[in-house]
């Protein structure tokens, strides 16, 4: 079995790691606000190719302020471009983070996962055995792959 990731994360960088965290999260939370998916799905979305859209309708919107609904308020639409060209960056740094910490974590559960399991099934052949010991280790890990039966709709066992 391939160890595929070997880390130690020295005390002090993790503590140092977490304070940073702590300090974004007390800068952005004031900033942020959180949708339920069923609200993003309702958002008119601005992707990468509308961008150079709003830019020009920004710029336009400035020098031919007559064609600008009244219910649309150049200085906040200013405002919101300055924080979305500000957090967008912000952004991308922290996705790839979390997609790579994601994997890191996904890799270190493999790591953990193989040798794990092969622990359990050595258990399992000492339970055969009846080697002492083997039964009791194997009724406390055995409750991981034990399935739950599926209810039906009415409420009866599958």
């Amino acid at each position: 079995m391939e160890n595929k990731i070997s880390i130690e994360i020295p005390p002090a960088d993790l503590q140092a790691i977490k304070d940073a965290i702590a300090v974004l999260q007390a800068k952005l939370s004031p900033l942020l606000i959180a949708l339920t998916p069923e609200q993003r799905k309702k958002r008119y979305k601005m992707g990468e190719a509308s961008r150079p859209f709003v830019e020009k309708v920004l710029e336009y919107a400035h020098s031919n302020p007559e064609f600008l609904p009244a219910f649309a308020k150049l200085s906040e639409m200013q405002k919101d471009w300055k924080a979305h060209q500000e957090l967008n960056p912000v952004f991308n740094a922290l996705n790839q983070i979390v997609s790579n910490l994601g994997d890191t974590l996904l890799e270190l559960g493999v790591d953990l996962m193989k040798p794990a399991n092969a622990y359990y099934k050595s258990v399992q052949v000492g339970v055969k055995m009846d080697v002492p010991n083997a039964k009791p280790i194997d009724a406390d890990l055995k409750v991981r792959y034990e399935q739950k039966p599926k209810k039906k709709e009415n409420g009866q066992l599958v």
